[in-house]
């Protein structure tokens, strides 16, 4: 609780720079890869920025042997322009998909970094009521979040869909910077919401079991597990693995589409 607020008190005055921008680390359009709406066509906008360091800066606390895995799109998030409101509406046209978007068959997908730091809750409410009144367009927007800050109420009630991947002990940062009380309860107050556990070994269960579905009561159903894995090679086996703790545990196992398709390529 008490790091939303600060996170609130540190950028609040930042707000004022974003009325009609959004600071973009890249956009692209692909398919929802993870998560409850798997193979949904996607255009994905990922903002700058992250109050988390998984892994370390540039993976430093995988090396330490303090971390088993490094934030992937780190070197992604850390970089951003502001683009103009237009830009994103360009874009849909330039892909062909503006009509898709307008008629919700293609997802609009906020990430990062974290899209729940203030400045870019505030710059996606800014967007979205900009594009309803440009365009009368409402996009499904889904928004993937670590559930560390608190989702204030305009952007909670402009989401369709909010999907949070809390970190686990294995991403190197202490439990007082990955769980907050108040932002997984506020979470869970939306109609539409899934918690995406990222696993690598069946320890990884037990500390989900331990630290997050029994302290919040997180009913088994909005409990997605996929499998830790980057790399095409490993696929097979750890989506396999992943399967084995879903029949074991009793949660929905998915795996990774994109890596299945694309490997480690970014923004496809």
């Amino acid at each position: 609780m008490t790091q939303a607020t600060t996170s609130h008190q540190t950028d609040t005055q930042e707000t004022t720079t974003v009325k009609d921008t959004l600071n973009i680390s890249e956009d692209f359009y692909s398919v929802q890869g993870e998560g409850h709406t798997s193979g949904v066509p996607a255009y994905f906008v990922r903002l700058r920025a992250c109050n988390l360091m998984c892994g370390g800066a540039d993976g430093s606390l995988v090396r330490e042997g303090k971390a088993t895995w490094w934030c992937d799109t780190e070197y992604v998030w850390r970089k951003g322009l502001e683009k103009n409101f237009q830009y994103l509406v360009d874009r849909w046209n330039e892909e062909g998909i503006l009509d898709w978007i307008d008629q919700q068959r293609v997802n609009v997908i906020w990430t990062g970094g974290e899209p729940t730091i203030p400045k870019n809750q505030q710059a996606i409410v800014n967007f979205l009521q900009w594009l309803d009144a440009t365009y009368s367009i409402k996009p499904f927007n889904e928004i993937e979040t670590n559930g560390t800050i608190y989702i204030e109420d305009e952007l909670f009630d402009s989401i369709d869909q909010i999907n949070c991947s809390v970190k686990l002990a294995n991403s190197g940062m202490s439990s007082r910077r990955r769980i907050n009380t108040q932002s997984l309860e506020r979470v869970m107050e939306h109609d539409n919401y899934w918690f995406k556990f990222v696993i690598s070994t069946e320890r990884c269960l037990e500390e989900i079991e331990r630290d997050f579905i029994k302290p919040f009561s997180i009913p088994a159903k909005r409990v997605l597990m996929m499998p830790g894995l980057d790399k095409q090679e490993d696929y097979h086996e750890r989506t396999k693995f992943c399967m084995e703790m879903g029949k074991k545990y009793g949660y929905t196992s998915l795996t990774r589409l994109h890596v299945s398709a694309w490997d480690q390529t970014t923004g496809v």
